[in-house]
């Protein structure tokens, strides 16, 4: 896989480099936000290793500005934050998994793994739930055949709620769906998210159950 590498820390960047050449990947390194956002917006990348503190452009910018140009690669964001608010503002930026530094090399490629076996996993499949829409082929939902634009993880959790509709999900379900090999779990990440998808949802889809968690319902089959 080809794998591209951002951190400006030129001893570590070295050290990721090499685990990551160990583990038969080829590598592109970056060591600022303007060159990564290049790299990034003209070549072909299977996944991108970002840092969040870059000189010249900062890594949320360089993230935002791949999203836009229609880059879908995988992003795993390395940064030294660890407060629950850093991780939202890094995955509405776009980024796939999150890790803190410090960090053990061996974590960084089981991560690296798996964001790699969901991108060759994924399969072509659409789900319906009264007027909303999701096609996980393009990656896109639509609310009576309108588009509703969501961050890449509003999108997955709105996809595991649409793919069982009814069944209730609990946090814990939700988090490791997004967050795969985070240990450090935070219930309050899951709320802020379910609370957005609500706002940006017909009105009564996402249902709380106390104590279990949430699900998807489809309202107009009530009225």
């Amino acid at each position: 896989m080809r794998i591209l590498l951002v951190e400006d820390e030129p001893t570590l960047q070295t050290q990721l480099a090499q685990a990551l050449q160990s583990a038969n990947h080829t590598v592109e390194t970056a060591s600022d936000g303007a060159s990564a956002q290049y790299l990034g917006e003209v070549e072909n990348f299977d996944a991108a290793i970002l840092d969040l503190g870059l000189p010249v452009v900062d890594g949320l910018t360089v993230l935002r500005h791949w999203r836009a140009a229609g880059r879908t690669m995988p992003v795993l964001i390395l940064t030294a934050r660890s407060a629950w608010h850093e991780k939202v503002a890094g995955m509405d930026a776009g980024a796939d998994d999150y890790l803190s530094k410090p960090f053990h090399m061996e974590e960084l490629l089981a991560r690296l793994r798996a964001l790699l076996r969901r991108l060759g996993s994924q399969s072509s499949a659409e789900w319906q739930c009264g007027p909303i829409r999701l096609d996980t082929r393009q990656a896109r939902v639509l609310i009576d055949g309108q588009p509703l634009a969501l961050t890449s993880h509003e999108f997955k959790i709105l996809e595991l709620l649409m793919q069982r509709v009814g069944e209730v999900h609990s946090r814990t379900e939700l988090y490791e769906h997004i967050y795969p090999n985070d240990s450090e779990r935070d219930s309050n990440t899951i709320e802020v998210f379910i609370g957005r998808l609500r706002k940006k949802l017909p009105a009564g889809c996402i249902e709380t159950v106390r104590g279990m968690g949430y699900r998807m319902v489809d309202p107009s089959a009530n009225a």
